[in-house]
């Protein structure tokens, strides 16, 4: 039994990092709005947006196994120069929104246990940038397989909340939608910090770094399990701990750090302090990941040598790539009076606006038979991964309406 079970475990990695690091600093403001804000109303969407991260990780790694190649690589080749250059551009928009926010994650992790964050944020940007620049891929995954066990933390802070069971069962089983602004604005940041872009991007080329093949693709499809139903129960415990204290007071949370604040009079000290640890592991989980992304989605773009395992000699545009974005997010976090609110759930919101662009182009490599040949969707799985993309879009579309009929009131 060992023998059978190690295959499935030793694939572990791609998925579940890219699904974890989706629960980063902006993920968990966002989660804990919606529970400060409806308590457990909000429940349904993550059951439902967990489903949608299955079938969207799962067409990403799938596409990663049969070809070799990451998302750029299939996307330079396969659109039009004009299309290559849309989609691109979006992705490098949304990530390095992101970049920044998990280091502005950093810095109010950190001041909650009393260490400015002008010393934490520099030192979290050099631990990053040593662990990718001077280690091999393996090394690199297992350090951040472990950083994935913070999120243990929420689960705790959940149940240190002594939340009600059956408003949390109602909650996620009897779907409840209000039409107003706020509501849907919530909405879709749920299902752009759920599913990220960024995730896709580094689910992907993880893959193929790590040379998975069509013909042991049915342990990395585990992978993609493990890391959904993982991702999404952290999630579920992070609203669930904040629907259950600080809704029934009325107070409105806009950023994880200010969640852990207002959990301790209320939760107790243990439950701020693992919301505060969740925070920080959390952040310094995302920061590693998200630049591996964005450089992976660059150098694939520009036909440039990439990889963790690389030296410098022999991928020093993609070292150097990484290099820039740690440095560019770290600065940026540190400048006095930024916005932190702002940042942190508005880039979510544009991620869910921007993502249905890059549901669409994965839609169309996957069903592409010169590209997959006979590992297309099947006529089911693209009923669903299609009405995933239209709906995604619908909702885009309500905030934008919504929001510039506001304008006008």
């Amino acid at each position: 039994m060992r023998k059978r079970l190690w295959p499935y475990l030793l694939a572990l990695g791609p998925s579940l990092l890219a699904a974890s690091a989706g629960n980063d600093a902006g993920g968990i403001a966002t989660y804990a709005s919606a529970g400060a804000s409806y308590g457990y109303e909000l429940l349904w969407a993550l059951v439902l947006v967990s489903i949608f991260v299955y079938v969207v990780q799962e067409m990403s790694t799938r596409l990663g196994a049969v070809t070799g190649k990451g998302f750029s690589d299939l996307v330079r080749e396969t659109f039009t120069l004009r299309q290559t250059t849309l989609i691109l551009l979006t992705l490098l928009i949304a990530n390095v929104g992101i970049i920044v926010s998990e280091f502005i994650g950093i810095a109010a992790a950190s001041e909650l246990f009393g260490v400015s964050r002008y010393i934490a944020v520099p030192l979290a940007a050099v631990f990053v940038w040593v662990l990718v620049t001077r280690g091999s891929y393996g090394w690199v995954e297992r350090i951040f397989l472990i950083l994935s066990l913070v999120f243990f933390a929420y689960i705790g802070a959940a149940f240190l909340a002594k939340p009600n069971w059956g408003a949390v069962a109602a909650g996620t089983f009897q779907p409840h939608l209000r039409m107003d602004a706020g509501y849907f604005s919530l909405l879709i940041a749920l299902i752009g910090t759920t599913i990220s872009p960024y995730m896709q991007l580094y689910a992907q080329s993880s893959v193929v770094e790590k040379g998975v093949t069509v013909e042991d693709y049915r342990y990395t499809r585990f992978d993609v399990i493990v890391g959904t139903v993982f991702s999404g129960a952290v999630a579920v415990f992070i609203l669930i701990a904040t629907a259950a204290t600080l809704y029934p007071k009325g107070i409105r949370v806009d950023t994880a750090a200010a969640a852990a604040r207002a959990l301790e009079p209320i939760a107790g000290h243990y439950s701020g302090v693992l919301f505060a640890l969740g925070l920080l592991g959390a952040s310094l989980l995302a920061a590693g990941v998200l630049p591996l992304a964005t450089t992976y989605m660059l150098s694939e773009a520009l036909g440039f040598e990439r990889g963790v395992s690389r030296s410098w000699a022999e991928a020093p545009i993609f070292m150097g790539t990484f290099t820039g974005l740690i440095v560019l997010g770290a600065a940026i976090a540190l400048i006095p009076g930024l916005p932190l609110i702002q940042v942190l759930v508005g880039v979510y919101v544009l991620n869910g606006l921007l993502l249905p662009v890059e549901l669409f182009a994965i839609l169309r490599l996957v069903n592409d038979p010169e590209i997959m040949g006979d590992q297309v969707n099947g006529k089911l799985y693209n009923l669903i991964a299609w009405g995933i993309a239209v709906m995604v879009s619908a909702l885009s579309l309500a905030l934008i309406v919504m929001t510039v009929a506001g304008w006008f009131k």
